[in-house]
C-alpha cells in the first residue's frame, strides 16, 4: 500500500483540505465500512500509537477513535491533560512546543478535544490545536474544539450521500436550524456542517432567532463556498420558513454570542433558549420539506430540539451518522498516519 498524499497532514478544519482530499477520505471510509474487518485494513497502523488528549470528556468520540485505532491494528492512548503537568495560563508545566516535540518521538498522531468550558475566550481551543500543529512532526487531528468538528462533518456527509442516494449532493437543500433546548451547545458542529456541506455544493439556509448569530468569519466562508459552487445561501429568522423545500434538516441548539462574552455561563443561556418553544423541529414543520432527512450529531435533546416522532422516524439518520464517525476516523487515520 502506497502512502497517501495526505500522509503527515493535520485535520483541524475541513476547510484546510481540498474537495478532492475530502473525497479521498470519504471514499476510503465507505470502503472501510463495507469491508470492515478485511485483512487489507487490519494492519495499516500495526504497532503505532495514537495519543488522545481529552481536555473534555466524551462518549462517542473516545469510543470511536479507540475502536478506529484497534481496527487498524494500532493503539489509542487516552490522556487527560490535567494529569500531564502541562503549562497553562494559571500553572507551571511543560510548554506546547516541548510536549509536541517529545510526543512526536512516541506516537504517529495526536488527537485533541478541547471545548469552550476549558478555555478563556472563543477561538482559544482552535488556537491550541494550531500551536500543537506548528511544533509537532506528526498529524494533529481535531477531535472537536470550540470552533470546528471535522470528523463529525465528514460523518454527516457520508450519511447524507448514502441516504440521498447520490455522491453528488450539489443542489440539495440543507436547512441548518437553531432549536430551543435545555442544553446550551457550542457552535462547532453546526459551523462544521455549514462549511463542509457548502464545499460540496449544497444550497444552504441558516435559520435562527435574532441574537443567535454564529461566528461571522465562518458564515462569510460558508457564503463564499456557496458562491464558488453557484449554490444558494440565505439566513432567515422564522422558525418554519426555512423548512420549505429542504432535503436535509439539521436541527440543533447553539449558544448566543453573549455566552462567549460572559465566560460561557450556560445557565442564563438555557433559560433564554427555553423561551422559544416554537423553534422545536416537529412533524408539522417537516411536512413542509421534500421528505427531508433529519440529521443531528447527538446527543439529541429530545422534546426540546426535536420531537421523538421526528428523531425516531425512518427518515432520521442519526444512528447511521454516529456509526460513520468510526469509519471516517479510520480513513483519516489511515491516510494521515499509515504507510
Amino acid at each position: 500500500m502506497a502512502k497517501s498524499k495526505l500522509y503527515g497532514r493535520d485535520l483541524i478544519c475541513t476547510q484546510d483540505w481540498s474537495v478532492e482530499e475530502l473525497n479521498e477520505a470519504l471514499d476510503l471510509a465507505v470502503d472501510m465500512k463495507a469491508n470492515r474487518f478485511s485483512e487489507g485494513h487490519l494492519g495499516i497502523l500495526k504497532g503505532r500509537t495514537f495519543m488522545m488528549f481529552f481536555y473534555n470528556p466524551s462518549v462517542r468520540t473516545r469510543q470511536s477513535f479507540e475502536g478506529a485505532a484497534t481496527e487498524l491494528g494500532g493503539h489509542a492512548q487516552f490522556l487527560e491533560p490535567k494529569a500531564m503537568r502541562l503549562k497553562t495560563k494559571h500553572s507551571a508545566g511543560e510548554t506546547i512546543e516541548d510536549a509536541a516535540k517529545v510526543m512526536t518521538r512516541y506516537a504517529c498522531g495526536i488527537g485533541i478535544r478541547i471545548l469552550e468550558d476549558k478555555i478563556d475566550a472563543y477561538g482559544d481551543g482552535d488556537a491550541l490545536l494550531l500551536e500543537y500543529a506548528k511544533h509537532a512532526d506528526i498529524p494533529i487531528i481535531n477531535m472537536a474544539d470550540d470552533k470546528f468538528h471535522p470528523c463529525q462533518g465528514l460523518a454527516d456527509v457520508m450519511g447524507l450521500r448514502r441516504h440521498l442516494g447520490t455522491k453528488d449532493v450539489k443542489g440539495k437543500k440543507l436547512l441548518q436550524v437553531w432549536s430551543h433546548g435545555a442544553l446550551a451547545r457550542s457552535w462547532r458542529s453546526v459551523q462544521e456542517s455549514l462549511l463542509i456541506n457548502s464545499r460540496f455544493g449544497m444550497d444552504v439556509t441558516l435559520a435562527h432567532p435574532e441574537g443567535y448569530d454564529l461566528d461571522p468569519d465562518v458564515v462569510a466562508e460558508v457564503e463564499a463556498n456557496c458562491k464558488a459552487n453557484g449554490a444558494a445561501f440565505e439566513i432567515v429568522h422564522d422558525p418554519a420558513e426555512g423548512y420549505t423545500g429542504a432535503d436535509v434538516v439539521y436541527a440543533r441548539n447553539w449558544m448566543s454570542p453573549k455566552a462567549y462574552e460572559n465566560g460561557f455561563d450556560k445557565e442564563p443561556e438555557v433559560r433564554k433558549a427555553l423561551g422559544y418553544p416554537e423553534w422545536i423541529c416537529d412533524r408539522e414543520k417537516m411536512e413542509r420539506t421534500r421528505n427531508a432527512l433529519f440529521i443531528h450529531p447527538m446527543p439529541v435533546d429530545r422534546g426540546h430540539e426535536v420531537t421523538d416522532e421526528v428523531a425516531s422516524d425512518p427518515r432520521s439518520i442519526i444512528y447511521d451518522v454516529a456509526e460513520n464517525r468510526l469509519h471516517v476516523q479510520k480513513a483519516v487515520m489511515a491516510l494521515t498516519m499509515g504507510e
